[in-house]
């Protein structure tokens, strides 16, 4: 029987090493472990519960399926409350069902590890996530502390400055009201900059190229490199989630391209392709370094994209630049 099992499974392309006794079988497991362990509850020299907890007590347990027979039922349920993934019954169908069994088991296990890695990439995600949060609210805390705080603090003194002015009959007010008049719009136009790096596209449906076009303006103001906006005709979204995130996105792609990639332009391009809005963000700086196909920046942007049902692409070439791609499917 164990050698027409293990035939009827190479029949079906699996590799298979058989073991004709408890004892053989923990000497075949201490090397590579199995994907998977078909294990007979009625083996000569020791039975299937014992061997299953062997395994456990040398730390070197594999998913199993029971191979039982009649009369083993008992065992056989005890067998399955430690971790059986299914079981077989030795009759006429074995050799017809086996391979069909096995299948099924691998296919559990594939998706259970590939739920295991999709959860550990989500928790690295929200960890980076978080990380980007709280440096982000520290640099608003030093934009506020530092800029806007400083402004206002001015503007108090020479408050107080004009006031004991006023009250000691000086008239000569002009040159501390011009003064004071600078330093508000000053602070206006940081709490603006604020606003809007804390809520980047507003309501309208147009507001993701606008957003875009300011992003490109503020970029080509800095004087490190040319950034202009290709957008030949409206995109308008309704959907301000997922405009949120695409401005996200190419904010990152922008300011990655300035601070790393010695670039001398930056083209962010906003078109509506056969219902699909696509952005696209390109530089003609040197590319990623070699072997950095990917850093917290690109994680973050993949994970935005996902978020909304994003499909996003990166693409560099050495002295070339980066190119990427985001395309998201609008609801019709």
């Amino acid at each position: 029987m164990l050698i027409l099992m293990a035939e009827a499974l190479r029949a079906e392309g699996y590799d298979v090493t058989t073991a004709s006794s408890g004892a053989s079988a923990l000497a075949l497991l201490t090397g590579r472990p199995p994907d998977l362990l078909l294990l007979d509850l009625t083996l000569a020299d020791l039975g299937g519960p014992a061997l299953l907890n062997r395994l456990k007590r040398d730390a070197a347990s594999v998913p199993f399926v029971v191979v039982t027979g009649q009369g083993d039922e008992k065992i056989a349920v005890e067998v399955m409350k430690q971790g059986a993934l299914d079981y077989v019954m030795k009759d006429t169908a074995l050799l017809e069902l086996l391979p069909s069994v096995v299948r099924r088991a691998l296919t559990a296990l594939e998706r259970d590890r590939a739920l295991a890695i999709a959860g550990a990439e989500r928790q690295r995600l929200e960890k980076q996530i978080l990380e980007i949060s709280e440096n982000e609210q520290h640099r608003i805390g030093e934009d506020l502390h530092d800029g806007l705080g400083q402004q206002l603090t001015a503007i108090e003194m020479l408050c107080t400055s004009l006031k004991a002015d006023a009250a000691a009959g000086r008239r000569n007010v002009v040159k501390d009201l011009d003064q004071i008049s600078r330093l508000l719009r000053e602070a206006i136009t940081q709490v603006r900059l604020l606003a809007r790096g804390l809520v980047p596209v507003k309501g309208e449906p147009d507001a993701l190229q606008t957003s875009l076009m300011e992003l490109a303006e503020r970029t080509r103001s800095l004087g490190r490199c040319d950034c202009r906006l290709e957008c030949p005709s409206a995109v308008l979204l309704e959907d301000m989630v997922a405009a949120g995130h695409l401005y996200r996105i190419a904010q990152e792609a922008v300011n990655n391209a300035v601070k790393h990639s010695q670039a001398r332009t930056v083209v962010v391009s906003l078109v509506r392709k056969r219902g699909a809005v696509e952005l696209k963000i390109s530089d003609d700086g040197r590319g990623l370094p070699p072997g950095k196909s990917s850093g917290m920046g690109l994680h973050v942007m993949k994970h935005r994209a996902s978020v909304i049902g994003a499909g996003l692409t990166v693409e560099s070439k050495p002295d070339k630049g980066v190119t990427i791609l985001c395309r998201w499917q609008s609801a019709p």
